[in-house]
């Protein structure tokens, strides 16, 4: 039997099992009308975190203690809507990376700040579930908190479940591996075909990582099968970017597959923005 050992809100707490080995719980209304020391209902437990020596349970169980209950409550709710959503198992440390993103936007908000999105293009044609679910946790946060965020912030929230489900999927080191050789094979591609070094500290350089790594783990996943004819837009591209269009043809080939038209939008504009620093 576990004993509650500090509460965070109605949905998290710290507990302690026989052996006093300590636990992070979360669980709709685990803590409600609980005190410290009383036996936790076990069948209201949804999520365990032991807290050994590990980066995720300490770096959660010091998170928990630093931000507002409120900012834990969104997050979980936000967490289990999305899990309702996408029907996936998303990787733990979103409990750790979403509250403490909540708490920083909460934050910058209250500091009349903003946090803009590099990524919206992307998230949106890319990701449109997890973009819908970022809306969503949008009016949560305003319903409870009365702070009425800017659409920057669905992507963020957007951008954190991409990550949990790409950690999921690419749980192998051999995955890890391989998505990551792909992506340095591909900045030598595009090193090759410009003759020169990138700038690896710019946003460009940065969003151009990021979408390879969300591309390649769609590839991988079979989610780019769609070729749809040519659209006005890339038409446009490939005559006014050709240098950028020839070398995204190029990586096309090293991946021996057939890109939609999406993909080659989206990959000749990064290819153009990270080689015109």
């Amino acid at each position: 039997m576990m004993k509650i050992k500090k509460i965070f809100n109605n949905n998290a707490v710290i507990a302690n099992d026989s052996e006093n080995q300590e636990f992070v719980l979360f669980g709709c209304g685990l803590a409600f009308k609980k005190k410290i020391g009383d036996n936790v209902d076990t069948d209201k437990i949804e999520k365990t975190f032991i807290l050994k020596e590990d980066e995720t349970t300490n770096r959660l169980k010091t998170l928990l203690g630093n931000v507002t209950a409120e900012c834990i409550e969104l997050s979980f709710d936000i967490i289990e809507y999305a899990k309702s959503i996408l029907n996936i198992k998303l990787n733990d440390y979103i409990y750790v990376t979403l509250t403490d993103h909540l708490n920083f936007a909460l934050k910058l908000y209250d500091d009349g700040l903003n946090n803009p999105n590099m990524l919206m293009w992307e998230i949106k044609r890319f990701y449109p579930k997890e973009f819908k679910i970022g809306l969503k946790a949008l009016e949560y946060i305003e319903e409870i908190t009365g702070k009425k965020l800017r659409e920057d912030e669905a992507g963020h929230v957007a951008l954190h479940l991409i990550n949990a489900q790409i950690n999921n999927k690419f749980n192998k080191t051999d995955d890890l591996l391989e998505i990551t050789k792909m992506i340095s094979d591909i900045l030598n591609i595009v090193k090759y075909s410009y003759k020169k070094e990138l700038n690896e500290k710019s946003y460009d350089y940065e969003r151009f990582v990021i979408h390879l790594r969300f591309f390649l783990m769609r590839l991988k996943n079979n989610e780019n099968s769609k070729v749809l004819d040519d659209d006005f837009l890339l038409r446009q591209v490939k005559n006014k970017l050709q240098k950028a269009y020839n070398c995204m043809l190029n990586i096309q080939e090293y991946l021996e597959t057939v890109l939609s038209d999406d993909e080659k939008l989206y990959l000749t504009l990064h290819i153009q923005r990270v080689t015109q620093e």
